[in-house]
């Protein structure tokens, strides 16, 4: 196989990692610039001089779970199913808290390399601070493995906890990454796309209170922060949501001139969100498009199938948001309510893999938000300045569920500290309401101020590494 620069010197270094006794090994890369591959090769390596029996890779999504089984058996010519003949397996972090003790024993009675992809969904430094992903790993994987091998795209979490397996400097606990591979390599080495980032803004936004008096404010900033209209308010705004659609498909009719298998992905907040677009984008624009979320019979499938289909768009709920492999993706919608720099990336990285195709645009269509803003226009670093925060063991006091994410309050002497999780429904249980497609009215979640968008949209267009676009 083929490597290229980053990949054959990564494995290099991996190798003299592990020949010089260090047991784990954390690789940074940037989205899209193949780390599966790499991994890969790492095996075949270690596999050949005999210094591993089997191979064991976790992930945080079935379909990126197949990605890698495909990518490995194929690297490694033989099966990858965990079956009788087969080196090794492909499993979601999920499935670790179904493993029984006779699984974990594999690592006690054979030397097993096991790598992470995404590492960052598992945190963690000691079992007490860890989350359900990290503490498996710590108690079943840490010592007992031959070597790991992690991976990851964007080496932080949001919550800023720290990662399972990862180092950190002292005193200001910034993690240390083993081999870095960045976007500005990748982009100059022409691994990965240059991305377009469009921030969209108004000129005119009218507010009307509850006591009927009305506020014109001349941008998002000012809006945000002049009055209650939130964020979500906004992308949940008819108007609003047709401007960035306008954008965006424009865009992507210009693409699919020269690449017709070109596609376009939104990211919405909610399965009635979702639905919404899904309904403007057919209905308005004639584009062909379909939606995936995790309410489908069979999402995995889904998105399989629409990477190798002709299909303009794919209408997401985070399904994908991280991990998924879509080369032919060129063209984003970025209209979730999640705010943090971590999915900013991993949405932005939906769009940056390299494909044969002649053109190599990549656009990032979103509003102005401050904290967006502040996203896009830094976006050639690598880790934010923001070291983990190690906490004590806590004692849960209380703990309050909403819309599917559990803050649990703790009497730690920190009063504003909070662990979040993400708490899993029921099977027959929805975290958002499905809803038919409105017609032609803005989505609405409890009340808030009535706006209306008066104003011209304006754009600043974030061309990150000198993009030629």
């Amino acid at each position: 196989m083929h490597l290229r620069q980053w990949q054959s010197e990564c494995v290099n270094r991996v190798l003299e990692h592990f020949s010089a006794k260090h047991k784990h090994f954390l690789c940074l890369a940037t989205p899209g610039a193949g780390k599966t591959i790499m991994a890969s090769e790492v095996a075949v390596q270690l596999l050949d001089q005999n210094l591993i029996e089997f191979v064991l890779c976790f992930s945080p999504s079935i379909n990126i779970s197949q990605g890698i089984k495909h990518t490995f058996s194929t690297r490694l010519e033989c099966r990858f199913d965990g079956v009788i003949g087969a080196v090794g397996c492909s499993y979601t972090y999920q499935s670790m808290l179904s493993f029984k003790e006779d699984f974990w024993q594999l690592l006690k009675q054979n030397r097993v390399l096991v790598i992470f992809d995404e590492i960052h969904h598992c945190s963690g430094s000691s079992p007490e601070d860890a989350n359900a992903w990290g503490e498996e790993i710590l108690l079943n994987i840490q010592n007992q493995a031959e070597y790991t091998l992690a991976l990851t795209g964007t080496p932080w979490r949001s919550d800023q906890a720290p990662i399972t397996l990862s180092r950190y400097t002292d005193p200001d606990n910034q993690i240390q990454c083993d081999y870095i591979y960045g976007l500005r390599e990748a982009v100059a080495d022409g691994v990965c796309r240059s991305p377009n980032i469009v921030l969209i803004d108004n000129e005119r936004i009218s507010v009307t209170d509850e006591e009927n008096k009305t506020k014109t404010f001349n941008c998002l900033d000012a809006l945000f922060q002049g009055s209650l209209v939130t964020y979500q308010s906004v992308i949940k705004n008819s108007v609003a949501i047709r401007h960035v659609l306008t954008l965006a498909t424009k865009k992507l009719d210009d693409i699919r001139q020269h690449n017709p298998n070109a596609a376009g992905l939104v990211v919405a907040s909610s399965i009635e969100h979702a639905a919404y677009i899904l309904n403007m984008l057919r209905s308005e624009y004639a584009q062909t498009a379909e939606i995936v979320t995790y309410k489908e019979a069979l999402p995995s499938l889904k998105i399989n199938e629409f990477k190798s289909s002709t299909t303009n768009w794919i209408v997401s709920v985070g399904m994908i948001s991280e991990g998924t492999d879509i080369p032919r993706l060129q063209v984003c919608c970025h209209l979730s309510r999640v705010k943090t720099e971590l999915y900013f990336r991993q949405v932005l990285g939906r769009v940056l893999r390299v494909n044969k195709a002649i053109n190599q645009e990549a656009w990032l269509y979103t509003f102005a938000e401050p904290k967006l803003v502040e996203f896009a226009n830094r976006i050639a670093e690598e880790i934010p300045g923001v070291p983990v925060i190690f906490r004590e063991s806590e004692t849960v006091t209380d703990s309050a569920v909403q819309g599917g994410i559990e803050i649990i309050r703790s009497n730690s002497s920190s009063q504003d500290e909070h662990k979040v999780r993400f708490s899993t429904p029921h099977k027959n249980e929805s975290l958002f309401p499905i809803l038919a497609p409105p017609n032609d009215r803005d989505l609405t979640w409890g009340q808030s101020p009535s706006f209306e968008i008066l104003g011209g949209f304006r754009e600043k267009v974030v061309s990150t590494f000198n993009s030629p676009f």
